[in-house]
């Protein structure tokens, strides 16, 4: 897994996935509090959205550089080497 230390820019990238969806999250569920409109059309985009940050956070632990172009949209899928149970 790529350190702070040996890859630091990768590794501010790293965090900006998982920072970002941590915020995502916290807002959907202030959303899901608050409105009485959120339904399950909202949720699935944002929690679609919020797991597109845990999966490319997921993908880049080991990845040195950008993801760029088909990179990108592979990594924003759900990982097949995660089992989450």
């Amino acid at each position: 897994m790529i350190s702070k230390e040996e890859a630091p820019v990768e590794w501010a990238m790293l965090m900006y996935e998982l920072d970002d969806a941590r915020e995502h999250l916290e807002k959907m569920m202030d959303s899901m509090t608050a409105d009485p409109e959120f339904d399950e059309s909202v949720f699935r985009v944002e929690l679609g959205h919020i797991f597109s940050h845990l999966n490319r956070a997921w993908h880049r632990r080991n990845v040195i550089g950008e993801l760029e172009g088909h990179a990108w949209d592979e990594a924003s899928k759900f990982p097949t080497d995660l089992d989450p149970s």
